[in-house]
């Protein structure tokens, strides 16, 4: 086992000020600090303004012009110089053993890329920025090869990859506006060892509105046609990160 790795943080924002403020303070609030954030921002609306007084960040804020999530992730990874590259949403959030368990794997040099488990939490943002849940599902599973042809389960904000794997497989694959994720974490599989850290650190939070997963317009089912020829996949088919949760994970026991 090796020492533990360095991480920088990436995280993109597209004009959601609240949501991004409760996503850096989670990301102060780690048991292991990662070494710096390198935060995206590819909205219309500046948010340095909008930023949280976190001292103990060092945070670097680009201003991109991507118009899409891979690309904008590449371009704050781009100056990154922890060893380890790990990734969250503006809209989601870290319970505070995040890193800590994620670096807990990297010790092993074998290992390329490391996820936790997570809530997917369906949400109701109020009026004075106040969240408000709705309903709960956990997602805890290990790697499968059959579930993953047809389901993406790991989110990027709840997994992380050595820079180097990410560098020499060339980021994300800008050719895919949509399920660039899941193209990357397969294209990882086939190169490198992955590991599991159990335990729910994350929570991805979905809402009616600016949900990715739930665009089933031309542009996404053409990407995933190409997620399909590229890695020779089943026909995939359209669903919400809402629903994978619901059929690949855990409600609360009431």
């Amino acid at each position: 086992m090796n020492a533990r790795p360095s991480v920088s943080v990436i995280v993109v924002t597209r004009d959601r000020p609240v949501l991004l403020a409760h996503a850096l303070r989670s990301i102060a609030a780690q048991s292991a600090q990662p070494l710096e954030v390198r935060l995206a921002d590819d909205g219309d609306v500046p948010v340095g303004d909008a930023l949280p007084d976190l001292p103990l960040l060092e945070m670097t804020l680009l201003h991109v012009r991507a118009g899409q999530a891979g690309e904008a992730r590449n371009a704050a990874a781009a100056g990154a110089r922890g060893d380890v590259l790990a990734f969250l949403d503006d809209d989601d959030v870290w319970l505070p053993g995040h890193l800590e368990g994620l670096c807990s794997a990297f010790e092993d040099p074998g290992v390329g890329f490391a996820w936790r488990d997570c809530a997917v939490i369906r949400e109701r943002v109020n009026a004075d920025g106040s969240r408000e849940d709705l309903a709960r599902v956990t997602l805890a599973r290990d790697w499968d090869d059959a579930i993953m042809a047809e389901n993406d389960y790991l989110p990027p904000s709840a997994w992380a990859v050595r820079r180097a794997l990410f560098q020499a497989l060339g980021g994300f694959d800008r050719t895919f506006r949509c399920s660039e994720d899941w193209d990357f974490v397969l294209r990882a599989r086939a190169i490198t060892s992955m590991a599991r850290v159990p335990g729910v650190t994350c929570e991805v939070r979905l809402r009616e509105s600016g949900n990715a997963s739930a665009d089933f317009g031309p542009e996404r089912i053409a990407c995933l046609r190409a997620l399909s020829a590229r890695h020779g996949l089943p026909h995939l088919e359209l669903r919400t990160f809402w629903e994978v949760a619901q059929a690949m994970g855990e409600a609360p026991r009431a």
